[in-house]
């Protein structure tokens, strides 16, 4: 009787091709094919095969194999080649105005309308108000330096100690003579100066009222509406001066601005001498100094403008009559004495 045959192993085979993963909404494409698998025209011309079952058959060599249905496996097994998990990425357009109904061409079209308008508001402002104060040269009053700016501040409140109060001037590259900037002569008004100090006057009369338990927001526009009316009349009334008495100040309107301003540092100075709690007599001897030395500044300031010189003035204005020059000084004693009202108006915040 002869033995059985021994018991052997079954080997396990592979199948013939990779049933196609599921199709996803977001990819309308579909994933890629592998090499493996049959064309489209081949899947949809190959009948259905019969199901795989994996199971031990009577010889090792023979398994039959399916396709099972798509998106499902058997039981217990998982695809070979698992599709690939999509990530949401952000794709940028592109053209970054296109979202909002615009290309390139209207983009451009818009930034040449834009400085278009700018340039006519400019040409515009400066023909219809550059004949009263020329915006070309009130950049020149902004050139200042840490230099200047100290110097200019102990010119205003020391004005005794200072000796020559002539402006000095250059040759321009066209052959005119024009005035130095601000940082090239300690002379030459600026537009620095009395800008921080109107907006430093406004803070210290808000702070004040906070120290008097009166503070109200309200109180920052009262300070700036009643310094620059007082800038305005002052200015007014020297432009307006000027004209009456024959004075050419259509160019210098920008430096009588400036001269206008160079009150508030005095004014400021009075205010805080208040904080040392000194007495009401010694208080009025502050203002009183503070007022002097403003009207000293703006009398030797103001005469290089009113009275100038006639080597840097042209010939019809050059020669001066006794009785106009008179009247040109007692305009220059009458604006001095006018600072005495202003600051007094400024003072009591």
């Amino acid at each position: 009787m002869s033995s059985p045959p021994p018991l052997r192993h079954p080997v396990p085979t592979h199948p013939a091709y990779i049933p196609e993963p599921p199709s996803t909404p977001g990819s309308p494409t579909g994933y890629q094919r592998f090499s493996s698998s049959p064309g489209p025209t081949q899947q949809q011309s190959s009948p259905p095969q019969p199901q795989h079952v994996p199971a031990y058959m009577t010889s090792p060599f023979q398994h039959s194999q399916g396709q099972h249905p798509q998106g499902q496996h058997p039981q217990g097994q998982q695809p070979l080649h698992p599709p690939p998990t999509q990530q949401p990425s952000f794709i940028p357009q592109p053209d970054a105005f296109a979202a909002w109904g615009m290309n390139d061409a209207t983009a451009q079209f818009g930034m040449q309308l834009g400085s278009s308008a700018v340039a006519a508001g400019q040409e515009y402002v400066q023909k219809n108000f550059g004949g009263i104060i020329p915006l070309s040269s009130v950049k020149h009053h902004f050139n200042v330096s840490n230099s200047y700016v100290i110097h200019k501040l102990k010119l205003i409140v020391f004005p005794w100690t200072h000796k020559s109060w002539s402006r000095r001037v250059h040759r321009s590259e066209q052959g005119q003579t024009e005035y130095l900037d601000p940082r090239d002569d300690i002379n030459s008004p600026d537009l620095y100066i009395p800008l921080m100090a109107l907006v430093t006057y406004i803070l210290i009369s808000a702070f004040h009222s906070g120290l008097q338990s009166r503070f109200h927001p309200k109180i920052l526009g009262e300070s700036a509406s009643s310094a620059l009316a007082v800038i305005i009349v002052d200015f007014l009334f020297v432009y307006v001066g000027c004209y009456l008495l024959n004075v050419q100040a259509s160019k210098q309107a920008v430096d009588i601005l400036a001269y206008s301003g160079y009150k508030f540092v005095g004014v400021i100075l009075t205010i805080l001498s208040s904080y040392l709690y000194l007495s009401t007599p010694v208080y009025y001897v502050v203002f009183f100094y503070f007022f002097f030395a403003n009207g000293l500044f703006l009398l030797r300031s103001l005469r290089s403008l009113v009275l100038p010189d006639p080597s840097l003035s042209s010939s019809s204005t050059g020669t001066i009559s006794p009785g106009l020059r008179r009247r040109r000084i007692s305009f220059l004693l009458i604006e001095a004495a006018c600072q005495f009202a202003y600051m007094l108006f400024l003072v009591r915040v």
